[in-house]
């Protein structure tokens, strides 16, 4: 299993957690992750939201590089991965903007790069079965409220991935390692993930709704494969206490963190410890310290 590994720019950054936990869990099921070399951003959120053919060409200028690897391009980033498959869609779709962008980037591309999701290559290349029979740890009943957002599903004849308004993609992952998956409305709800800067006020409106939701549904933390949505969700919680008196104290964790606890990696290399809410609650829970 080889594909080329688009980190996307948080991966050094806000989401540093997220690109250590894949790597790691990667490395753990003997996928080979490879960087196409001078990778650049793909333009999420700003891209998108000023200019149509910026938008297409900056996901397509790593993509044409990836196609000279001859690999499936995988990501990680719900954000990257939206704007990869739009890119594509449009690409493959309209002859202008397919002229357009080559013209932008210098060279023609045609959209044909596959864009996989690294959830899309856990289930379907590594498969269940492989996954649980390599747990090392159980998650012991850990509830976990799965939260998609709006990006790895939205726009859905664009993503194909899940169902758009029920998906259970990452519920599958949770239960192979031990964990419950908590059946709870709000998993595609929006965080306000694009008005993180310029509108807290009803970014902190959104999340209290998830977050209330969730821990009214039992869940002993939320998983996320976005990182815009687990800013906004771990962030946030300060404010909400701040402005409502609400202290939910609900570990936000990507779903890579709690794969590479199943698979015996220690937390220290899955990036637990930059985590804004503490996750050593949930890890005493399970039967592991902070420290394992």
């Amino acid at each position: 299993m080889r594909y080329a590994y688009y980190p996307g720019c948080s991966a050094e950054s806000t989401a540093r957690d997220m690109h250590q936990s894949t790597l790691a869990v990667a490395g753990a099921l003997g996928i080979e992750m490879i960087e196409p070399k001078g990778w650049t951003c793909c333009g999420a959120t700003a891209g998108h939201q000023t200019d149509a053919l910026l938008a297409a060409s900056l996901p397509a200028a790593n993509l044409v590089n990836v196609r000279d690897m001859g690999l499936d391009c995988v990501v990680n980033c719900a954000a990257c991965y939206n704007r990869m498959k739009v890119a594509n869609y449009e690409i493959s779709n309209n002859p202008q903007i397919r002229k357009a962008v080559s013209e932008a980037i210098g060279r023609d591309y045609d959209g044909s790069v596959k864009v996989r999701h690294f959830i899309e290559v856990l289930l379907n290349d590594v498969g269940l079965k492989t996954i649980g029979g390599k747990v090392k740890r159980s998650l012991n009943g850990l509830k976990v409220a799965c939260y998609y957002g709006c990006l790895l599903v939205r726009p859905p004849k664009v993503m194909n991935f899940d169902d758009a308004e029920n998906p259970t993609s990452l519920d599958k992952l949770v239960k192979a390692i031990g964990g419950v998956s908590v059946d709870w409305p709000y998993k595609v709800e929006c965080c306000g993930g694009g008005l993180s800067l310029s509108r807290t006020d009803v970014v902190v409106n959104l999340t209290n709704s998830i977050l209330d939701m969730a821990k009214s549904s039992g869940a002993d933390c939320i998983a996320v494969s976005c990182p815009m949505c687990q800013v906004n969700l771990d962030l946030r919680q300060q404010d909400i206490k701040k402005q409502t008196g609400r202290a939910y104290q609900m570990p936000i964790v990507y779903i890579t963190q709690l794969l590479g606890f199943g698979l015996g990696i220690g937390s220290g290399k899955l990036g637990f410890n930059k985590l804004m809410v503490p996750a050593t609650g949930i890890l005493e829970k399970t039967g592991m310290s902070s420290n394992g």
